[in-house]
């Protein structure tokens, strides 16, 4: 028996709470300040990033037209897309990076791989960014291949999707993170961020299982 759109939905959505919640834990068990949770954040966007490169590569298979356009959007999304997640560590690492004793002596603007290597390894969001990687790849296995969103879905509407997602999803993240960081990071403030940002995901994730051919949930 198929299983339904609804209930397929269902799992990659249970499964993107989950994950979101390992920064839950960070917070009320191992007293995480803002640098971590946004660190995790944005190491998410790569995360993203990476996933749509697989998302535009099997994107329409049997079209030998799509083929010749992936040729050129994917190296341009792969610059494009670099560029945007570069600026937004860059602001990261620059406003909330000094909390951190290890990166003090770095240059906080320009996270190069080893700023950003000592970065996770002071923090120890290792477990939190591989949480976000598990519940991103259960997605694009879940919906986009067996789902088959990849047969009704174009390069374009790929190209655009995951600044839908992440531009206004991080620029709430950043805010609400100053806000948490000039209040001396209390944990209220801190288990709001981590709440808020967990809304957003979920109803982002809706979208866009609507947008690439599954029907969203309706809200409860």
């Amino acid at each position: 028996m198929t299983e339904a759109p609804r209930d397929r939905a269902t799992a990659s959505i249970i499964a993107l709470v989950l994950a979101n919640a390992m920064p839950l834990i960070g917070v009320l068990w191992f007293h995480w300040q803002v640098f971590p949770i946004l660190l995790v954040y944005w190491l998410e966007n790569v995360v993203i990033g990476g996933f749509n490169v697989l998302k535009m590569l099997t994107a329409d298979p049997d079209q030998p037209v799509a083929w010749i356009g992936k040729l050129f959007l994917i190296p341009f999304f792969c610059v494009h897309f670099g560029l945007f997640t570069m600026v937004h560590g860059m602001l990261v690492f620059s406003f909330f990076g000094q909390e951190v004793p290890a990166l003090q002596a770095l240059h906080y603007g320009w996270h190069t791989p080893s700023v950003v290597m000592a970065a996770i390894r002071a923090t120890h969001v290792e477990y939190a960014w591989l949480a976000l990687l598990l519940s991103h790849g259960f997605s694009f296995l879940w919906n986009y291949l067996l789902g088959g969103e990849y047969k009704n879905v174009g390069l374009q509407v790929l190209m655009g999707q995951p600044y839908a997602r992440i531009f206004v999803l991080h620029t709430v993240i950043l805010v609400g993170g100053a806000l948490a960081a000039a209040l001396g990071s209390p944990m209220p403030a801190l288990l709001l961020l981590v709440a808020l940002k967990i809304g957003l995901d979920v109803a982002a994730h809706r979208r866009e299982r609507a947008k690439l051919g599954a029907p969203a949930l309706s809200a409860p």
